[in-house]
């Protein structure tokens, strides 16, 4: 991708390091607009449509909460029963209306590929917010962006990174998008802990191995020692043919205090895309991690905001224009002081 301008960000496999560097770098300077040490009016006068047809908190509301920092508007419709695919209209009809009263949207549909094909009808740029278990771009940039920030904390890179994927592999689209991305860096190592039904995707592990990184597939947490990140996913049981089924997996990988002491090193991060399940039966990552200095999911959700903000201005042009719309900020707020 050598220019955002414009262009659908709908797949992984658009991103190159140069490109994923020119987003952090970009995210980087959207950091006092986030913090509300000061604000921005460069998109004053444009309108997000945010199209969320399936159950959405942190991205949905992320995607609005960045266009509003950089002073947009923002027009949302949830679920599909509250939108007129309920009654047929195709995916095409809808973008070609809804772009028309929009400057770019941000779309998640429980179908696969289904962003990419709303994009063809679009007249304007479409972001992709998570189309069924197969892509969610936005959030391996937010994830890789994490990671960075948390090893730049240690002195260190993403290359020569250990990685440490637990859980449902198989339908969580995080996984599959952040090891794709993870493959463009140098001498990652990733070990899948999963039961083996619920392995990561083939064509993923092709791509780490095809791409000369060390990949260990497994369904036990020993031996993981050395992983440097360890990333725990949720139980997708919207994607399971019944919730009898979906229960058969859950709370199999649960990590809690004890868990980490016994098969992790004390620097290693804790990483969740979110929402964590906590219901007792499940419980995925225990509230006894909540106070634990590595534990990075809320920081997760924080550069979520960022990377959200640096895509919106680079895609719609406006990158090098945020600092030139400057206001102060009148209100008091307590975050400002912490």
């Amino acid at each position: 991708m050598s220019s955002f301008t414009g262009q659908h960000i709908l797949s992984v496999n658009q991103f190159d390091r140069d490109a994923i560097e020119q987003v952090f770098s970009i995210a980087d300077n959207m950091r006092p607009y986030a913090d509300r040490e000061k604000r921005t009016q460069v998109l004053d006068g444009a309108i997000l449509g945010n199209l969320f047809f399936e159950a959405s908190t942190r991205t949905r509301v992320s995607f609005g909460t960045a266009f509003n920092l950089l002073g947009g508007e923002v027009r949302e419709t949830t679920g599909m029963s509250n939108s007129a695919l309920a009654k047929g209209e195709s995916l095409y009809d809808t973008a070609r209306v809804l772009s028309g009263y929009s400057d770019i949207i941000a779309m998640r549909h429980p179908h696969a590929g289904s962003v990419a094909e709303f994009a063809q009808g679009s007249r304007v740029p479409v972001i992709n917010g998570g189309d069924g278990a197969n892509e969610h771009p936005t959030q391996a940039l937010l994830d890789l962006y994490t990671i960075a920030k948390e090893r730049m904390s240690n002195g260190q890179s993403i290359d020569g990174l250990h990685i440490a994927m637990i859980g449902d592999l198989k339908f969580g689209r995080t996984v599959h998008s952040l090891a794709k991305m993870l493959t463009l860096f140098r001498n990652v190592k990733f070990t899948m802990i999963s039961p083996i039904e619920l392995g990561m995707p083939d064509s993923v592990c092709a791509a780490i191995t095809d791409a000369g990184h060390e990949l260990i597939v497994t369904d036990q947490f020993e031996g993981i020692v050395e992983a440097d990140i360890c990333y725990q996913t949720r139980i997708q049981e919207e994607r399971f043919p019944s919730q009898e089924e979906a229960n058969k997996y859950r709370g199999k990988f649960r990590l809690n205090q004890q868990i980490y002491t016994q098969h992790f090193k004390s620097q290693t991060v804790i990483m969740h895309p979110l929402p964590r399940d906590s219901r007792a039966e499940a419980n995925e990552l225990d509230n006894d991690l909540n106070m634990h200095p590595n534990l990075a999911i809320f920081r997760q959700t924080d550069n979520g905001v960022l990377v959200r903000m640096a895509l919106f201005a680079l895609t719609l042009g406006v990158a090098d224009k945020v600092s030139d719309f400057d206001r102060p900020v009148h209100w008091y707020t307590t975050k400002s002081q912490n």
